[in-house]
């Protein structure tokens, strides 16, 4: 029995605890050897839950939808892409966002839709950016007006904000605003109810902008690597919302292949976990991260969330698939 409340535990327990949870399943590994898989998106199929669709990015070939159950549904080349990011648009279309490295000294961000029938991704075309190399990339639906933005995290730790617009026959992206954080940064995620921006500073920790492109460009930092709860690099972001301020904001823990979880709104620090312990091998120096809540069919009743696995030999790299269900008993209670 899953508890209804959520105690917080002091962000300075030194070493803190990370239970091991075993995955439920993992996705066929990627074509390419070494330093490969990155970043994971999930489209949830409200209509038949268990039908739902993973992606994930081969960042030296393309990019590959997946079932949950972990097999490889189809494949579509494209260069370098990092990280990828998915909404759901008023008219129905679902639309997938990358960045774009294959120009180093510009970056571009890549558009697909995501044909939910076909289990494949068509190319949309890729757009200039600025200057910078691209790595992380996350989207933002504004609520007042349904408004699409990207955000492109550049290695040097600029963040270009462009406005998608889909209305046409082609895409239109236009940059309409940057900020910037001091060092290496790449995980990105934007609370749409909210309109909140979270960046992960690789060494630093993470921090929150508005992403209204109106709004100042004034970071916020909201939690730091401190070598207890946040272990360098911090890496993937992935937002969870419940309610209408509520949910889970995870990281990526790369230092120490964990996970850690903070509740929303207000950053509390709810408790780390790591993958592994399992018939399924565990994860290592994950990059990229994902958590959606709600059924998922009878294997992820309560959510799913999907990790990059860096170690998965003998092997490439491939990502595991967790119920959220197994996390949130495991750290006594955080609410679903």
């Amino acid at each position: 029995m899953l508890l209804a409340g959520c105690a917080s535990v002091p962000a300075s327990t030194p070493q803190a605890a990370a239970p091991v949870i075993a995955a439920t399943a993992e996705t066929d590994p990627v074509d390419s050897v070494a330093d490969a898989a990155d970043d994971p998106a999930i489209w949830r199929n409200a209509a038949d839950p268990a039908a739902s669709l993973v992606i994930g990015t081969d960042k030296k070939v393309g990019i590959h939808v997946y079932d949950l159950k972990g097999k490889r549904l189809s494949f579509t080349p494209a260069a370098r892409l990092n990280n990828v990011d998915l909404r759901t648009l008023a008219d129905g279309r679902v639309i997938a966002a990358a960045s774009d490295r294959a120009d180093v000294a510009n970056a571009h961000v890549a558009l697909f839709t995501l044909d939910t029938a076909a289990r494949r991704l068509v190319p949309m075309g890729r757009y200039p950016v600025g200057a910078g190399e691209a790595y992380g990339m996350c989207l933002w639906t504004r609520a007042s007006d349904k408004a699409l933005f990207g955000f492109i995290v550049l290695k040097d730790g600029r963040i270009d904000q462009v406005r998608i617009d889909l209305s046409g026959a082609t895409p239109r992206v236009e940059t309409v605003r940057s900020m910037k954080l001091g060092t290496q940064a790449e995980g990105c995620v934007v609370d749409d109810r909210t309109g909140q921006l979270y960046v992960a500073e690789e060494d630093v920790g993470l921090w929150r902008f508005a992403a209204d492109p109106a709004a100042p460009t004034i970071a916020t930092p909201i939690a730091r690597v401190d070598g207890r709860t946040l272990v360098a690099d911090a890496e993937g972001l992935a937002l969870a919302p419940k309610g209408a301020t509520g949910g889970y904001l995870v990281v990526s823990s790369q230092g120490d292949s964990a996970y850690t979880v903070y509740r929303l709104p207000d950053m509390a620090y709810a408790g780390r976990f790591r993958i592994g312990g399992g018939a399924i091998d565990g994860t290592s120096e994950t990059d990229g991260i994902e958590l959606v809540l709600g059924d998922f069919g009878p294997d992820y009743p309560q959510g799913l969330f999907v990790a990059q696995d860096g170690d998965n030999a003998p092997d490439t790299q491939n990502f595991k698939y967790v119920s959220w269900a197994k996390v949130a008993e495991a750290l006594g209670g955080v609410c679903i």
